[in-house]
């Protein structure tokens, strides 16, 4: 049905009603002089009650449907109040015209209070409700509030697919703003890493055991994505997924708790000790005099001292240390054979095939 339909219906049942009150009660010395009778007036006074009604509707349009729930809730809880401490000062022996003005002066107090605390706290109200469920705590689904950089990176796809991360994903809608923005750039390079990350989240959404919610509260009273970010994880009590050095330091510091994407890559890059040692491809030189520098398959860098003259060979090294810096893990290793010993071991072997032969 049409709203402009409701609001029709609606102002001609407020004139008919209009009508049958002003036929019901005589408004002789009110209406003597005039040309009206009582019917007319009354429809005429429904016609003006509901016109204002209406219009007011139509005004209404701006305000928020969270602050008029929040204001709803606010009133609500004001009034119990207000019935609650009338009860207990009616323990006093006081006059009855007393207890009536204090009735008044509590309840005007405290419906006005609450309906303020419950518009200012609109964000923990209005948020915190859709998710609310009627389950056993230990069956509870793990809430998880991405940022922008841990979307662009992709890697969350994967560890989703894996079954090592399951529940719902919540995506701000500022989040999803400034990802656009992205995406739109007139940079090539940004404007890559946008759609990637547009085609993550479509590659989430098709993950068994993952629900992705867009979440549409813009909390414009903060400035700042990553501020609001840190908000609204307060608010829902879930965990931050981020690769964000600056969300993840603050994210520590407000109390919010943070699943960190380099931080989980770096916990599973394998583990070397001083000794031990590994095939590696040495691809460049190195910044100090005859150092070559190889890569694992993770990305980890490999420094070999004597390894200059063997860019572009596979060579077995020995770890002689590893050094964890913020950009990641760096191993440092030696050649495990020197090139001077290869050089003399041939002769040695014919040395000893001529000793056998003689």
């Amino acid at each position: 049905m049409s709203v402009w339909l409701i609001r029709v219906f609606f102002l001609t049942l407020s004139v008919v009603c209009g009508y049958f009150l002003g036929s019901q009660y005589y408004l002789g010395p009110l209406l003597a002089g005039l040309p009206w009778r009582g019917e007319m007036m009354g429809a005429g006074v429904g016609l003006f009650v509901g016109s204002a009604l209406i219009l007011a509707e139509t005004h209404l349009r701006r305000v928020s449907l969270r602050n008029l729930s929040a204001a709803v809730f606010g009133l609500i809880f004001g009034f119990f109040m207000a019935w609650v401490v009338t009860l207990i000062v009616r323990l006093i022996p006081m006059e009855e015209v007393f207890y009536s003005v204090f009735q008044i002066v509590f309840t005007l107090v405290f419906c006005y209070l609450g309906m303020v605390i419950a518009i200012k706290g609109k964000d923990e109200f209005n948020l915190v409700i859709p998710y609310v469920r009627f389950a056993r705590e230990d069956r509870r689904d793990q809430l998880f509030l991405m940022d922008t950089s841990v979307i662009i990176d992709g890697r969350i796809a994967g560890i989703c697919e894996a079954g090592f991360l399951e529940g719902k994903i919540v995506v701000p809608r500022f989040v999803l703003q400034e990802l656009h923005q992205v995406a739109d750039s007139s940079d090539d390079a940004k404007r890559s890493r946008g759609r990637r990350g547009l085609d993550m989240l479509d590659r989430l959404k098709e993950i068994q055991g993952v629900e992705v919610i867009i979440h549409d509260e813009r909390l414009p009273g903060i400035k700042g994505v990553d501020a609001k970010i840190i908000r609204l994880a307060k608010i829902l009590d879930c965990h931050v997924l981020t690769n964000d050095f600056n969300l993840n330091k603050v994210a520590r510091l407000e109390g919010v708790k943070v699943l960190n994407i380099n931080d989980l890559a770096n916990a599973l890059r394998p583990v070397f000790s001083p000794g031990e040692q590994i095939n590696v491809h040495i691809r460049k030189e190195g910044k100090e005099k005859n150092q070559g520098v190889a890569f694992l398959d993770d990305g980890t860098m490999i420094v070999v001292d004597d390894a200059r003259k063997l860019i572009g060979k596979n060579v077995n090294v020995s770890v002689t240390s590893v050094l964890q810096t913020s950009a990641g893990k760096m191993i440092f290793a030696s050649l495990a054979e020197k090139p001077e010993q290869k050089r003399q071991r041939p002769p040695q072997r014919r040395r000893e095939s001529g000793r056998g032969s003689s």
